[in-house]
């Protein structure tokens, strides 16, 4: 047998084990509200290539790949346990047990490992909440496409009802044609249908209703049997507290916003100050998705090095906001053409970083240029530090904390090293620190941090909403801090 035929006998007998890891994922995600990961990425509703993908990433953080054979065991001994609603990382499993000296087998030390998810400690299933979207553009549409995804039992988020204005003839047949198709992210995973009768939407099995109302006052949400739900702005009409109340309607409980909030809305990174957010809060903003790409690293920085001071450039994806050829527009020199032009324009993003991450005294500076690509940007993150370092350092650093840290949703890493924008379309993590664009002299460090504007945003977004709903659900073993 020649070399290569020991290399396909390998993967062949590596996609086996991949086949046989669906239906075990599968069950545990339906029947006991687990989500099984791989160094936080969800393996839930996978393809055999796209687990295996998952575990050869690891070799870019841990710098060997992670192999299938060590990780099967691992997700075998799962299903003997009485597992409770909860994510359990196969990856951290695995790494963990390597570093552990005490001769225990697989099955004694992932039941060790998940106790607090087991027996007694396990937390109750509990009830759906329901989510409606106050409207369906583009983050609206990808919001939507990740409830549906994360339904699971039915036992999480529900979206039950979308919120637009009439358009026009075959309205509904338009909305649901542009969640099936898109040209950025993707065919939509699973099947759509359209009762125009009923004004509603089956995806997935899931029925949402598409309600035509010109103005929040206009609806009564327990009229369609929505109650105690949670509404997701993505309008970015209202942005205050004023405003943002009047979706405070019979059926909401909740109201986030999907763009930064002004005056005392809580402005909300997930993974940084979500838990600040005060029971009682019933208005918050997840901030931009800028924001949310630099908060998570800035503080990184700051815990280990402390930030004196900084400035991000953001080289952004064109946007709705800008015409697609030369026209009037309020702001300056967003009326020139997208799809032509670099334009120089202002962002929110470094003045915000002080209502997520007040414990960061540093003044930090912004400013912003969009560029005709359609998705997937990059903020360039020059700081000051409060201590002299080396480039390696700050590297194997990040590469920690995007792998064990309390953050490791929201930071990933790349060592690739040709990456371009177009890579990182569809990351589910607020930034990715680009490992050989990086800069350190001293105590200057400049992080170049790519982020898919539109999805990893979203996610981010999505996990705000678990956290204030109750559905969030703890990880084994449980991440450093």
């Amino acid at each position: 047998m020649t070399v290569n035929d020991d290399s396909f006998t390998n993967w062949m007998h590596r996609e086996e084990i991949a086949e046989s890891m669906i239906p075990i994922i599968g069950k545990l995600h339906r029947e006991q509200d687990v989500t099984v990961l791989l160094h936080s990425r969800s393996l839930v509703n996978k393809s055999v290539v796209s687990i295996l993908k998952t575990h050869r990433f690891a070799r870019q953080i841990a710098g060997e790949e992670l192999s299938i054979t060590e990780t099967f065991p691992f997700l075998q001994a799962l299903t003997t346990l009485d597992l409770g609603p909860s994510q359990i990382d196969l990856g951290l499993l695995a790494e963990a047990h390597r570093a552990d000296d005490r001769g225990l087998s697989v099955a004694e030390f992932t039941a060790e490992a998940v106790a607090g998810a087991t027996g007694d400690n396990k937390i109750e299933r509990r009830e759906g909440r329901d989510v409606v979207l106050y409207g369906f553009g583009r983050i609206g549409r990808l919001v939507a496409r990740l409830l549906i995804e994360k339904a699971g039992s039915g036992n999480g988020l529900r979206l039950r009802a979308i919120v637009v204005r009439r358009g026009g003839d075959q309205d509904i047949v338009k909305r649901a044609s542009l969640l099936r198709r898109d040209s950025i992210h993707g065919q939509f995973q699973g099947t759509i249908t359209v009762d125009e009768a009923t004004s509603t939407i089956s995806a997935n099995g899931n029925e949402i209703k598409v309600i035509y109302a010109n103005d929040p006052s206009e609806v009564d949400y327990t009229a369609y049997g929505i109650d105690n739900a949670i509404l997701i702005d993505n309008t970015g009409k209202w942005r205050d507290r004023e405003g943002l109340s009047a979706h405070l309607r019979p059926g909401i409980d909740k109201v986030v916003l999907t763009a930064p909030g002004k005056g005392d809305v809580p402005n909300i990174v997930h993974g940084v100050n979500h838990g600040d957010i005060k029971p009682d809060e019933r208005i918050l903003s997840c901030a931009s998705c800028t924001t949310n790409a630099i908060v998570p690293p800035l503080k990184a920085m700051n815990d280990e090095y402390g930030v004196l001071r900084g400035h991000v450039e953001t080289v952004h994806s064109f946007t709705n906001d800008q015409n697609l050829l030369d026209n009037y527009h309020k702001a300056d020199r967003r009326g020139r053409s997208a799809p032509l032009n670099m334009v120089i324009t202002e962002t929110g993003a470094a003045s915000a970083v002080a209502k997520a991450l007040p414990e960061l005294k540093a003044p930090i500076t912004g400013s912003s240029i969009r560029v005709p690509v359609p998705d997937v940007s990059i903020a360039i993150l020059s700081l000051r530090l409060g201590r002299e370092t080396t480039r390696d350092e700050v590297l194997e650093y990040l590469r920690d904390v995007s792998l064990h840290s309390s953050l490791k949703r929201q930071i990933d890493f790349t060592t690739a090293p040709d990456a371009v924008s177009m890579d990182f379309v569809g990351s589910r993590h607020a930034s990715i620190v680009d490992a050989g664009a990086t800069k350190v002299d001293g105590d200057n460090a400049i992080l170049y941090l790519w982020y898919d504007n539109e999805f990893g945003y979203s996610c981010q977004v999505i996990r705000v909403v678990q956290h204030v709903s109750g559905v969030e659900y703890p990880t084994f073993p449980a991440p450093a801090v």
